[in-house]
């Protein structure tokens, strides 16, 4: 494992509490650069993109150099897993993923029980070379999607706005839709475990569409899948750090915490810190959640936004971040100023 004397992230995974809190950004590789926009063009597909560690490493650091980001996240996709088990995935210019939608058991029986690790081996490379190429007191994180959300694009083929299809597969084939599930916790633990001993220092799991799930599925489809995970890495790997984020999972962060899932709990740009976080246990870690819209907008809003998190996390152990992942139209210079605000209150 990579070491340092001041790795912020990794002290506050630990509970600990440090002023000002370190940052980083959700999706901070990514089209609001003009540096990774030169090596996308150049790159051929995002999957090429994702499987080149050459040109993996380099979109994963563009923004450290920029920045110096606290932490640097592996660029990779989350459907790298259906793509590892099997299923056809590609990334059209325009439109998105699109992938052989399952439609049923047997469309489940003929993908793999197993995670090719020969197709995932330029993931891992990726990680092993960013141990050597990133600043000692960064620290690196990978990263996965939650069973659900995984789930999701696997069933539809595609994103979409509610998660329909996903939906009405869980009520119309049960049976389907937690085979399906039980084979992305197996896959996603293996998965994280790989990129732990690659060199990740904690790993993200990403729930993006907990927010479509009603009350009698979420315990079933999120909640338990995601505790299966973690508790799942941390049985191979205790000393792995895990962050959960459940986009629009608000009303059941207080569950996730109580069950002890995960080492922080991330918060989408939905809620109010200064109100959830007295509801949470103090040493609990958190993360966010700063609305993406108001970095795009800059200016007073951004400020405000910026000052408003820090007033409610100051005294517990928070990585400040995005509620959500950085958008495209996002100027370069108001990621800058918020580095710089966030920053600037050490003496405060």
């Amino acid at each position: 494992m990579r070491t340092s004397p001041d790795k912020k992230i990794l002290r506050v995974l630990g509970g600990e509490p440090v002023w000002p809190p370190p940052i980083w950004v959700m999706r901070q590789a990514g089209r609001y650069l003009p540096e990774y926009r030169e090596v996308r063009a150049r790159a051929g597909s995002f999957l090429d993109l994702c499987y080149t560690p050459e040109l993996a490493v380099e979109v994963t650091l563009q923004p450290i150099r920029r920045y110096g980001f606290d932490a640097a996240i592996l660029f990779s996709d989350i459907l790298v897993v259906p793509h590892a088990l099997g299923q056809g995935v590609q990334f059209v210019e325009g439109e998105g993923p699109r992938l052989e939608a399952l439609d049923g058991m047997a469309d489940l029986q003929r993908l793999s029980e197993d995670l090719s690790h020969e197709r995932l081996a330029p993931v891992y490379e990726t990680l092993d070379r960013l141990t050597r190429a990133l600043p000692a007191e960064t620290t690196l994180l990978g990263f996965c999607g939650a069973p659900w959300t995984v789930a999701s694009y696997m069933v539809a083929g595609k994103g979409t706005p509610d998660q329909a299809p996903a939906r009405l597969a869980a009520y119309r084939d049960p049976d389907f839709f937690q085979a399906l599930i039980d084979r992305l916790v197996r896959a996603s633990i293996e998965y994280l475990i790989r990129q732990i001993d690659a060199g990740a220092e904690a790993v993200q799991i990403f729930e993006s569409f907990g927010a479509a799930l009603p009350p009698a599925l979420f315990e079933p489809l999120s909640l338990r899948p995601i505790s299966q995970v973690v508790g799942g890495l941390k049985a191979a790997r205790p000393h792995a750090k895990v962050i959960v984020f459940v986009r629009g999972g608000g009303q059941h962060l207080a569950r996730f915490a109580e069950a002890g899932i995960g080492d922080a709990l991330a918060l989408d740009w939905t809620l109010d810190p200064a109100v959830i976080l007295p509801t949470l246990p103090p040493s609990l870690a958190t993360q966010g959640n700063l609305d993406p819209l108001a970095l795009v907008a800059g200016g007073e809003p951004l400020r405000k936004g910026i000052d408003a998190i820090l007033a409610a996390v100051r005294g517990r152990p928070h990585i400040f971040n995005l509620g959500h992942g950085i958008l495209p139209e996002t100027p370069p210079e108001h990621v800058a100023e918020l580095v710089d605000r966030v920053r600037r209150n050490e003496d405060r």
